[in-house]
């Protein structure tokens, strides 16, 4: 696995590009009118579409169609500190479909315990909760 980094500005304005050209630009937020994500949004971004493919991957196994899914994800960091890692992520899972409560929350909890690539590194700094909804009812 390979990305190239481009710098676009005098600034912090960059564009990475995967090995298939897919493009992704990256900023510093506290820049005026930044460009791109942050590199520790990013890392948000990476565990919500890592966990993503997972719970619809699992999903599928279970031959279940799976209407929707969104997920709200936020890190906490420690003010001040350095680097200022991320000492907590909270995930919000909102599945939307036709199948038992059980499976949608297995199917999460698969995915942030074992199967998430991301979630096992970022666990390593940060605790990670999440909640699961199915049709807007959150499951136990």
């Amino acid at each position: 696995m390979k990305i190239h980094l481009k710098r676009l500005n005098e600034n912090y304005h960059f564009e990475t590009k995967n090995e298939r050209g897919d493009i992704v630009h990256l900023d510093n937020k506290s820049e005026p009118n930044p460009q791109g994500a942050s590199p520790m949004e990013l890392l948000l971004m990476g565990i919500a579409g890592c966990s993503s493919i997972d719970i619809v991957m699992i999903l599928k196994k279970q031959k279940i169609e799976l209407e929707d899914l969104q997920m709200n994800v936020e890190g906490f960091r420690k003010e001040g500190a350095v680097p200022n890692v991320f000492t907590a992520i909270k995930m919000e899972v909102l599945l939307k479909g036709d199948f038992p409560a059980d499976k949608a929350k297995r199917a999460v909890d698969l995915s942030i315990d074992k199967y998430c690539s991301v979630a096992k590194m970022l666990e390593k700094t940060a605790e990670i909760s999440y909640e699961v909804y199915l049709n807007g009812k959150l499951v136990n």
